[in-house]
């Protein structure tokens, strides 16, 4: 994964990295409700929010504590 150097394309990535991490959560949550559910693509979908999860951590870790908000 290679990420930008410029802090305002880091910021913007780090906005779509929280976005898509929500929409999937709200989609995991709507399967998870509504049984029977596909258990492998539940299980896909959840390591996919985990491997965003990392990369948002990463991301925020380059632009630092006082970029973060």
């Amino acid at each position: 994964m290679t990420l930008p150097d410029d802090p305002q394309a880091l910021e913007a990535l780090l906005e779509e990295l929280k976005s898509e991490h929500r929409d999937l959560d709200a989609s995991i949550t709507r399967l998870e409700e509504n049984p029977p559910h596909d258990e492998l693509l539940l299980r896909r979908m959840k390591k996919r929010k985990l491997l965003l999860k990392d990369r948002i951590a990463a991301v925020e870790r380059l632009l630092g504590p006082d970029l973060i908000a």
